[in-house]
């Protein structure tokens, strides 16, 4: 009589390897690839100081829309401004250069005082999407790895939230903006810089 073995083969034993490396390994793989294909759009309205109040009759939506305007245009246009809001003024801008051939960014990195508040908006903005991008500002005017990037001091915002569209960044109080020269999209788990945008003043 024939008896089967439960005893898996050499083969069989190759093929259950394979299966248990390709349900740990394509996870991680797709994980760290897909943010190259895939891009997170985002659209978040100008930056209100948080003791800013909205005038009778407009929306806070109307409000943000006029200080954008006016921020770009110029500061000092006070009849821009709808009575009770706060005019915005720009402390310093730079554009986005690329990281390296690959690494790619382009658009606006502003900060903006509006009030007793700083923030840095992105906008326009568009950098290669990545894990784990993080927003930094740095001390190097135009960092491209991350000994340039943390030597000259840096310090991390947070995690980028889309790699498209126009976002804020608020600016932790007493931070002294006159050590920081540039901001950066940097990777932290493969310590890459994506994109470099030079500060200068208006």
């Amino acid at each position: 009589m024939l008896r089967l073995s439960s005893v898996p083969t050499g083969r069989s034993r190759r093929w259950l390897l394979i299966l248990v490396a390709a349900a740990i390994v394509l996870p991680v793989a797709w994980y760290l690839g897909s943010p190259l294909f895939l891009s997170q759009r985002v659209n978040e309205a100008f930056p209100m100081s948080a003791t800013a109040t909205v005038p009778a009759g407009m929306t806070r939506q109307q409000v943000e829309n006029q200080m954008a305007q006016a921020a770009k245009v110029n500061t000092t246009m006070a009849d821009a401004i709808p009575s009770g809001a706060v005019s915005p003024a720009i402390v310093a801008h730079g554009t986005f250069t690329n990281g390296d051939s690959f690494h790619k960014g382009e658009g606006t990195a502003t900060l903006y005082r509006v009030g007793q508040d700083v923030v840095l908006r992105l906008d326009p903005f568009k950098v290669t999407n990545g894990p784990a991008l993080h927003v930094y500002l740095s001390g190097h005017t135009a960092p491209r790895n991350s000994a340039e990037l943390h030597d000259a001091g840096a310090l991390d915002l947070g995690q980028l939230r889309g790699n498209i569209g126009a976002q804020n960044y608020p600016i932790p109080a007493g931070t002294d903006l006159s050590k920081y020269h540039s901001v950066v999209i940097y990777c932290q788990m493969f310590h890459v810089v994506f994109s470099t945008a030079e500060l200068g003043s208006r």
